[in-house]
C-alpha cells in the first residue's frame, strides 16, 4: 500500500537540515511515480529556545497531516522527538533525494507486514475443551493493549458458529459484544467473580446448558 513520505530538501534537491532555509516536500507515489503533493518553505529558529522550537515542529507536524515517513539530512533533538512524538517514522540520508524514495517506501512496507504477521501470531484463539465446548482468555490483551482488540479476536469465531458453548474471561465487558449478543442468535449469561475479572458464557439459543 503506497505511503506519502515528506522530504527535507534544498535549493540543489538535495536532503537537507530542518535549521536551514529549506523545503519539506511531500510525495505520494501513482502509477509508479512520484509525485509532489504539497511542499513548504522551512527554517527552524535556534535561538527560539525549547519552547520556540516545539511551536514551529508543531507546526510541521500540522502540515505533515497523515504523512508518517521523514527524511531529512541530521535529524537530532526538538525536531526527532516531537517527530517521534507524533509517531513519525524518521530516516537519515546524505545526497539525491529522489534516489532514497523507493527504498524507504519498500522498507516501511516490510515493517507495516511484519508488524501485521507478529499481531496475527499474538491474537489468541479459543480453546475447546470439550465437543463444541470453548474457553477463552481476552483479559490479558484489555488489560496490555497492543493494538489488537476483543472484536478482532472473538467476531469471527462468534460469526462462524462453529461452538456450542464458549466460555470468555475479561476484564470488562465490550460495549462491541453486548450489542452483538443482543442482535444475534446468542445469548450470554455474565458472572462478575471481581472488579477486574469477568465470566461470559456464551451459547447459541437452544444450546444453552
Amino acid at each position: 500500500m503506497a505511503q506519502d513520505i515528506a522530504v527535507c530538501i534544498d535549493e540543489q534537491g538535495l536532503s537537507s537540515f530542518l535549521y536551514a532555509g529549506s523545503r519539506l516536500v511531500v510525495y505520494h507515489k501513482q502509477q509508479g511515480t512520484w509525485q509532489i503533493i504539497k511542499e513548504k518553505q522551512i527554517a527552524l529558529d535556534k535561538q527560539a529556545g525549547m519552547s520556540g522550537l516545539r511551536r514551529q515542529m508543531a507546526e510541521i507536524i500540522l502540515f505533515l497531516d497523515q504523512c508518517k515517513i521523514f527524511i531529512g539530512r541530521d535529524v537530532v533533538g526538538v525536531p526527532y522527538f516531537e517527530l517521534e512524538k507524533a509517531q513519525c517514522s524518521i530516516w537519515e540520508f546524505e545526497g539525491e533525494h529522489l534516489g532514497f524514495l523507493d527504498y524507504v517506501l519498500e522498507k516501511e512496507e516490510e515493517k507495516m507486514n511484519e508488524s501485521k504477521e507478529q499481531a496475527s501470531q499474538m491474537i489468541p484463539l479459543p480453546v475447546e475443551r470439550g465437543s463444541g465446548d470453548f474457553y477463552l482468555s481476552i483479559k490479558e490483551i484489555q488489560e496490555n493493549g497492543g493494538g489488537i482488540t476483543s472484536k478482532q479476536v472473538l467476531m469471527s469465531f462468534l460469526r462462524q458458529g462453529k461452538f456450542y458453548s464458549l466460555e470468555v474471561l475479561c476484564n470488562h465487558i465490550p460495549p462491541w459484544l453486548e450489542a452483538e449478543l443482543k442482535d444475534s442468535n446468542l445469548i450470554g449469561r455474565v458472572e462478575k467473580i471481581a472488579p477486574t475479572e469477568t465470566h461470559i458464557y456464551i451459547s447459541k439459543r437452544g444450546c444453552e446448558k
